[in-house]
């Protein structure tokens, strides 16, 4: 009976997606357009690093590669869990005018229709140009490439989008105690696909301490590159500390969603 329920949410979530993107095709220039301006938006930031790369070697130990390395992996993992997950962050705006009642009687885990509703294709604009950075960095790399190194990048990248994508459903379960409170969830994803970008070493042993044992982002990307790297990690903590990424990414959803069933719970329709 549960596997059978497991079997059926890919599917769910196939079928309220597929109604969203057939919408935005409806106008193909248009999403065309929206998707070419969503890929100059997000890679203006690695124009930023390029430019600044013009006056330095190096920054916080990391050469140019290593940068753009570190800027893809973390605009990658945003991007995807944007893609699938970032509509979430708009249930405040449905627990306020009673819409999210419509999300309850209907067959499908409120949880897929508030993750589904108003999926946004042109999302994938962030994930592309982060592929391109992404090619761009393996180019220009000089590592010693190995099995290992290899999976970790692949297997980081996917648990740095689950992270990121439990975050926002974190911030989602959040907002039925503070029906708005949708920025304060963009300062953990948006925010902190901004500072993973960096070498999180130039802000303070303070704020990696945060990052990696309060709020996990540091296991998005930093520490899995370090792995891949070879580089030290920062705190005295351990150069392995990297593979820790899938586990870090399974409590996070048992985290999330421990906190949306409690919010579920909570909930007592509009004014709630």
């Amino acid at each position: 009976m549960v596997r059978s329920r497991l079997l059926r949410v890919p599917a769910q979530y196939w079928m309220l997606i597929t109604m969203w993107i057939r919408s935005s095709m409806a106008y193909p220039l248009s999403f065309v357009l929206m998707l070419f301006g969503s890929m100059v938006l997000t890679l203006m930031d690695f124009l930023a690093i390029v430019l600044m790369f013009s006056h330095i070697s190096s920054f916080g130990g990391f050469s140019l590669s290593e940068m753009a390395l570190l800027y893809a992996t973390a605009s990658m993992t945003l991007g995807i869990a944007d893609l699938f997950t970032g509509s979430i962050e708009r249930v405040g705006e449905r627990i306020r005018t009673g819409a999210f009642d419509a999300y309850l009687i209907r067959p499908v885990p409120s949880f897929l229709q508030a993750a589904a509703d108003g999926f946004a294709l042109r999302r994938i604009g962030r994930p592309v140009q982060a592929a391109i950075v992404l090619v761009f960095a393996l180019g220009r790399l000089h590592v010693d490439w190995t099995v290992a190194r290899g999976i970790m990048l692949v297997v980081s990248m996917i648990a740095g989008a689950v992270i990121f994508g439990a975050i926002f459903v974190l911030g989602a379960a959040f907002q039925f105690v503070s029906t708005d409170s949708a920025e304060l969830s963009n300062s953990f994803t948006y925010g902190g696909q901004a500072m993973t970008q960096y070498p999180l070493a130039i802000f303070g042993q303070q704020i990696v301490r945060a990052v990696t044992f309060v709020v996990p982002i540091a296991f998005v990307n930093y520490y899995p590159v370090l792995y891949v790297l070879g580089k030290p990690a920062p705190l005295g903590l351990p150069s392995w500390i990297g593979l820790l990424s899938p586990l870090v990414a399974v409590l996070m959803v048992v985290l999330a969603s421990l906190a949306w069933r409690g919010g579920l719970r909570r909930y007592r329709s509009t004014g709630s």
